[in-house]
């Protein structure tokens, strides 16, 4: 059986009591199903907030030290995500994983400077690009001598403060070669939405992680949070921890059965 990819943490990397009993709880899964390929996931900088006054996270020195010691202490591999070239250097001296914003997708010194580190790179969709033209991200990435290519699914523009998940897309994205991920949480934000900051809709989140993967995902990627309500950002589309407890072997069981 091929692996299910999961990446889950927090969205922002706010201080180590966040990230270390989601990690712990990752490494209870890591032991308990053997299909998964788990990756533990925060930002150091959330730098496309709606808001100037909206909190950014820890900055790249303390969130680094976060996802080091996460990788030190619990032997988990670590992704996070970067907005400038020269961030990609230090990012993959810690980071397996370096991941590019959805809002960045296109930005060809990104990528070129993801691909540059020897590190696996997930590029998430933008929100205003078709599937389609993710061929484009690939061939940018391929022509860099990336390692190894993610594409992440997070929803598509649908009107205003809308996002939808075209189930299609796993197919077309598929298409290249690379494993296609599922942002089930991020495509469930309101963007904007909420008074100078995203919204979102979690309820949505496993019906939608669901569908994904019975359409053909490689992978999820969850952001979850002990107390989402008290999270300096996607307040509401994190998963509690606790709720994804429940949750997660639901879908291990579809994946099982799936493949």
């Amino acid at each position: 059986m091929k692996p299910l990819i999961f990446i889950a943490g927090p969205c922002a990397l706010e201080n180590w009591d966040i990230c270390a009993p989601v990690a712990e709880q990752l490494v209870r899964w890591r032991d308990e199903f053997a299909c998964l390929q788990l990756t533990f996931k925060g930002s150091f900088d959330k730098a496309n907030r709606t808001s100037l006054d909206s909190p950014r996270g820890p900055g790249i020195d303390e969130g680094l030290a976060l996802l080091a010691r996460v990788k030190q202490e619990f032997g988990l591999p670590v992704l996070t995500d970067f907005h400038l070239p020269q961030q990609a250097a230090a990012v993959g001296e810690v980071c397996d994983v370096l991941q590019v914003p959805a809002f960045l997708c296109r930005q060809t010194d990104l990528l070129v400077a993801a691909a540059e580190t020897g590190r696996i790179v997930n590029v998430k969709k933008g929100q205003f690009l078709s599937p389609f033209e993710m061929e484009y991200v690939v061939r940018k990435l391929e022509g860099a001598n990336a390692k190894e290519i993610w594409l992440t699914e997070r929803g598509s523009t649908f009107g205003y403060q809308n996002l939808v998940a075209d189930m299609r897309n796993f197919s077309i994205m598929g298409q290249w070669g690379h494993p296609v991920i599922f942002d089930a949480t991020h495509s469930v934000q309101i963007p904007g939405g909420a008074g100078g900051q995203s919204g979102g809709q979690r309820e949505f989140v496993l019906p939608l992680a669901r569908a994904a993967l019975a359409a053909g995902a490689d992978g999820l990627f969850l952001e979850t949070h002990p107390e989402p309500s008290q999270a300096i950002s996607d307040a509401q589309s994190q998963v509690p921890l606790e709720e994804l407890k429940e949750t997660l072997p639901a879908l291990v069981r579809l994946w099982e059965a799936l493949n």
